[in-house]
């Protein structure tokens, strides 16, 4: 995409409101709609835009693969992590009651949010996995 010069200054401009838009999407998603895979996605697509534009080499610069299959199975952690510290506080499996002993509606905010963020980390990092993958096969 050397000779698309409109591309690339769009595409410049434009990744960051779309990384600030899933920022938004990801925090905001307990009080409508949005929440961590759609936001995972919308984060993911900005990084699959950015190597579309300038080469799945630059993608790995911006994002090497090691660090993007560390940063999936730290999604994971965050997910089943909150799960099994509401059963160290006293409740079920991903009952986030158990965070807050006095107002359990603070409880239920605090766990919805650690848990829509484990989502939304490990949906946009296997999008970008598997993009790149793709991407970085040859043709037979």
């Amino acid at each position: 995409m050397r000779g698309h010069a409109i591309l690339r200054v769009v595409s410049k401009l434009l990744i960051p409101y779309v990384l600030l838009f899933a920022l938004y999407v990801q925090f905001h998603g307990d009080y409508g709609p949005g929440g961590g895979f759609q936001a995972g996605v919308i984060f993911a697509a900005a990084f699959i835009l950015y190597g579309l534009i300038y080469g799945l080499s630059a993608l790995r610069r911006a994002a090497p693969q090691r660090a993007v299959e560390l940063i999936s199975a730290v999604g994971v952690l965050i997910f089943a992590g909150t799960g099994i510290a509401a059963m160290l506080s006293g409740g079920e499996f991903l009952n986030y009651g158990a965070f807050s002993q006095d107002y359990t509606a603070q409880g239920q905010h605090l766990g919805i949010i650690i848990i829509e963020l484990g989502v939304g980390v490990t949906v946009a990092a296997v999008m970008v996995l598997i993009y790149s993958t793709f991407a970085g096969r040859g043709r037979s």
